[in-house]
C-alpha cells in the first residue's frame, strides 16, 4: 500500500499531465486547465440548483477583507499560522530605491512595506455578519448564498490542500432552532447530492486546526458539542479521507460580535455550509478518471443535464 505522499504525488501527477491544473512553483498554489473549470462550472450550477427552492439571498464579496472586520472576527485568536495580511508599499524616491536595490541583490525586502487595511479574506462567510450589522432580522431569519475566493497560509504538496481556493457557501441567521435545524437538513441534503455524483461521500464530526497547546482542548470542545461536521471522500487516501464540504455552527458568536438580533431581541445565531470546489472536482477525478467524457452515466447527467 502506498503512503499518503506517494498518493499525493501521484493525483499531483495525473491532474498536471491531464493539464487539469497548471504548476506555478509554489506549493499550495497552481492553475486550473479549460476542463477543470468547467466540471467546477457545472459542480456550482448543480449546488445553486439544490439551493434554489429555499430562496436564498446571493451575495459576492471580493478575496479581500476589512481589517478591522477580521480583528473583530476572532479568527486571529485561534488560527494565526493560516491567516494572510496585505502589504504594500508606501514610501519615497529614495526608498524605491532602495527597495529595487535589494531585490536585484536577492536581499530581504519585506519591512519596506506596510500593513494595508484589508487581509486576505480566511473564511467565505466572514463578509457577511458585518453587512447583518445592527440588523433587527425578519421571523424566519436570514439566508445568504456566495461563491468566494478564500486564503489559508498551509502550502503542501497535497493538491487538496490549497493557499488559494474557492467555496461556494451558504450562511444561516436566526434563531437556535431556526439555524440547528437548518445545519442538520443540509448535512443530509450536501451527503445525498454528492452520492448522486458518483462519490463515496460520508458525514463525520470535525474540529478545526486551532493553534497553540490550548487548541486540542479546543478541538475536543468542538467536536464534545458537534459544531462542526464535515463530509469526506477517499481522494488522496482511505486512511485519511479529504474535507469537501464543512458545517460550522457558530452559536451566538457573530451575533453578538455584530449586533445581530432575532425579531423577539435576542442575539442571533449563524451556521455556514460551504463546500470546497477544488477539492469536490479532484474527488471526481480520483473516483472516475481523468476525462469526464468516460465518467458513468448518471454522474453526466447530474453535471451535464
Amino acid at each position: 500500500m502506498g503512503t499518503s505522499k506517494d498518493s499525493s504525488q501521484e493525483l499531483y501527477d495525473g491532474l498536471v499531465a491531464h493539464k487539469l491544473i497548471i504548476p506555478v512553483g509554489v506549493q499550495g498554489a497552481f492553475g486550473r486547465g479549460a476542463v477543470f473549470e468547467d466540471v467546477l462550472a457545472r459542480f456550482d450550477a448543480l449546488v445553486s440548483r439544490v439551493i434554489a427552492p429555499d430562496g436564498a439571498e446571493r451575495m459576492l464579496f471580493p478575496p479581500i477583507l476589512d481589517r478591522q472586520v477580521f480583528e473583530k472576527s476572532g479568527f486571529l485568536d485561534s488560527f494565526p499560522q493560516l491567516a494572510g495580511s496585505v502589504f504594500s508599499f508606501e514610501g519615497d524616491e529614495r526608498a524605491h530605491a532602495q527597495l529595487r536595490s535589494r531585490i536585484r541583490e536577492g536581499q530581504r525586502w519585506d519591512d519596506l512595506q506596510k500593513m494595508t487595511k484589508v487581509v486576505l479574506s480566511p473564511a467565505a462567510c466572514y463578509p457577511v455578519y458585518p453587512s447583518f450589522a445592527g440588523d433587527v432580522l425578519p421571523k424566519e431569519g436570514r439566508l445568504v448564498e456566495m461563491f468566494n475566493w478564500v486564503f489559508r497560509h498551509e502550502p503542501s504538496p497535497d493538491p487538496t490542500r490549497m493557499q488559494a481556493f474557492r467555496v461556494h457557501e451558504v450562511v444561516r441567521v436566526g434563531t437556535p432552532e431556526t439555524v440547528i435545524g437548518w445545519r442538520d437538513m443540509w448535512l443530509q441534503r450536501g451527503v445525498e447530492m454528492l452520492r448522486s455524483l458518483g462519490l463515496p461521500a460520508r458525514p463525520e464530526v470535525a474540529s478545526d486546526p486551532f493553534f497553540g497547546r490550548g487548541g486540542r482542548m479546543l478541538a475536543d470542545n468542538q467536536r464534545a458539542q458537534e459544531l462542526k461536521f464535515e463530509v469526506v471522500i477517499p481522494v488522496v487516501s482511505e486512511e485519511k479521507p479529504t474535507a469537501v464540504c464543512s458545517f460550522n455552527y457558530h452559536q451566538d458568536h457573530f451575533g453578538e460580535s455584530f449586533g445581530i438580533h432575532t425579531s423577539e431581541g435576542n442575539v442571533a445565531h449563524s451556521a455556514c455550509l460551504g463546500f470546497g470546489m477544488e477539492r469536490v472536482v479532484m474527488a471526481l477525478f480520483k473516483t472516475h478518471g481523468f476525462e469526464p467524457e468516460k465518467w458513468p452515466q448518471e454522474t453526466r447527467r447530474r453535471l451535464w443535464p
